[in-house]
This record gives C-alpha cells, sequence and structure tokens, in this order.
C-alpha cells in the first residue's frame, strides 16, 4: 500500500508525557504548553486526565488546566477518562472528546486499573453510552498490543478481538499501542493484519514508546501499511506508571523530522513543538530525551 500523504498526530505530551514525570509540574506550565502545542499546527491535543488524584498527582489539576487554555479554532483538545465518575468531571470542565484504556492483556489490565478485560468493558460501555447522549466523542487506547511486562508475547488475535470489542462500544478511533516499548517492524503487518480483519483501518491509530529504539521504523511500518494517525509526546516525554520499563513516547520532534524527510504533511512545526518543550524542560528533573532536540538545541 503507498504511504499516506498527509497524517494526523495525535500530541499525548500534556497528558501521557506527564502523568509520570516526578517533579510536580505547575498548572500555568501545563497550560502555556498546551497553548503553545496548538500554536505549532497540532489539531489534536490530550490535555489530561481525570483520574484519582492519589494515583496520579500529576494530573491533579485537570479542571484548572482546562479552564486556563486559550481554544485554537479548529483544535480538539482532549482528555483521559477512567469511569463515569471521571467522565462526568471532564464534561464539567468542557471537555468534548475523551480516551478510555483497555488492555489486550488481562494481567495488565488488572495490574493497571485492578479490573479484569471484560470488568473494564463493561465499565466503558457505561462511559461510552453516557458521552453518546451528551455528544462527547470517545477514542480507545488499547494497552499491551505487541507485548506485555508480566505475560510477554501478546497473540494479535487477541488484540484483534479486544479493538473490536472496543469498537462495539462506539468509539471512533482505536489506539494500538506498544505500552512498554517492545515491538519491532516485523511484528507490525501482522497485528495490522488481525486488527484491520475487525476494525476498518481509517479508525485505527499507532501509539509507540521507544524504550528499544524501534518507534519510528515502527512508524515507518505503520506509513507502509497506510494507517494515517500516530500519537507522539513532545520531547519524547512520557511512560506508563504501572508498566515496569516503559520509557518515552515516541517525540513529536524525532517524528516530525522522519515524516517532514518524507514529504508527508502534518501541519506541524518541528520549531514551535520544540519551543514548546524546550519551555516545559526546566520544570522537569531531567533533560528531555528526544533525539531531535538533542541534537539541535
Amino acid at each position: 500500500m503507498a504511504r499516506p500523504a498527509r497524517v494526523t498526530l495525535v500530541e499525548v505530551g500534556p497528558r501521557d508525557g506527564l502523568q509520570n514525570e516526578k517533579a510536580t509540574i505547575p498548572t500555568g506550565a501545563k497550560i502555556a504548553f498546551v497553548d503553545a502545542l496548538a500554536s505549532a499546527g497540532h489539531q489534536v491535543i490530550e490535555v489530561s486526565a481525570f483520574v484519582s488524584p492519589k494515583w496520579v498527582p500529576q494530573m491533579a489539576d485537570a479542571r484548572e488546566v482546562f479552564a486556563g487554555l486559550t481554544p485554537a479554532p479548529g483544535v480538539r483538545y482532549t482528555a483521559l477518562v477512567p469511569n463515569l465518575a471521571g467522565l462526568e468531571r471532564a464534561m464539567a470542565a468542557g471537555v468534548t472528546e475523551v480516551a478510555i484504556f483497555a488492555a489486550a492483556s488481562e494481567t495488565f489490565s488488572r495490574r493497571n486499573i485492578n479490573q479484569s478485560i471484560d470488568e473494564s468493558l463493561a465499565t466503558y460501555r457505561a462511559v461510552c453510552d453516557r458521552a453518546r447522549s451528551a455528544g462527547v466523542r470517545v477514542r480507545g487506547y488499547l494497552s499491551t498490543c505487541f507485548g506485555c511486562p508480566f505475560e510477554g508475547a501478546i497473540a494479535p488475535a487477541a488484540v484483534a478481538e479486544a479493538a473490536a470489542r472496543l469498537l462495539d462500544l462506539g468509539v471512533f478511533e482505536v489506539a494500538i499501542s506498544d505500552t512498554i516499548g517492545i515491538a519491532h517492524p516485523g511484528q507490525i503487518p501482522g497485528v495490522l493484519d488481525a486488527v484491520t480483519a475487525r476494525v476498518p483501518l481509517p479508525q485505527v491509530a499507532l501509539h509507540f514508546h521507544d524504550t528499544r529504539g524501534t518507534a519510528l521504523a515502527n512508524v515507518l511500518a505503520g506509513l507502509d501499511y497506510g494507517v494515517t494517525t500516530y500519537d507522539s509526546s513532545a520531547g519524547g516525554l512520557g511512560g506508563c506508571p504501572y508498566a515496569p520499563g516503559a520509557a518515552g513516547n515516541l517525540a513529536t520532534e524525532d517524528l516530525l523530522y522522519m515524516l517532514d524527510g518524507l514529504g508527508i504533511e502534518t501541519g506541524v512545526s518541528i520549531d514551535g513543538v520544540m519551543a514548546a518543550s524546550l519551555a516545559i524542560e526546566p520544570h522537569l528533573d531531567h533533560p528531555l530525551p528526544s533525539r531531535y532536540v538533542t541534537a539541535t538545541r
């Protein structure tokens, strides 16, 4: 299949990028980060998560962050929600698009959200039904699609089954996620073959971590397959707090450098994203992991 001429980037830096940071990021810095990412041309930004502050303290100010944003025309500002209570909090904050998160691994599901896959999907059915009635769109993340820190290899058929069940709940898109950065390019076609037998290709996104340095190669395999939506995190920030060994997400700057070189349009400025990343860096307790930032700062 020919590579797409244009792809959509889902910027997850403000949520997935910051949720696992040990330093407490000031609310004002988070707001400025999101506004700068919108100014860079991003059309989809995952701003925060309406989760328990007990489990993810960094996201405790989700309402305040949303309230402080300067909305840019045409930008979708989204949030992660774990249940109905989170959805209600998100809607009270004016959020019109949310994401839910299930897993292809039974063990990871229990470790991550203390529910089996079946229990989690029952919870998310209620979330999707309530969101639909309120006109709120729902995206679905599917974790551990290429390997699990507890179970090891995950069968593509199991990934496809879980993805299809998310679609049946009413999500508009399923992000097939490499939660611990274990995927390699040889896996991508097989997993996508299984998934797209159950979920239309335009409703499939890819979410890679760069733990083993293979994220860009995996995106290239996804492009060759025809996938047109990719998650990335400004500065390469992020990692799952419940996935041992999960390093940062694929850096948006690194991804843009490759896509720009391939002539694939995104509408996002690499310089603008880098400026946003450098502005948040002083609030962290470590340098940005993005290779592009490291090479060009």
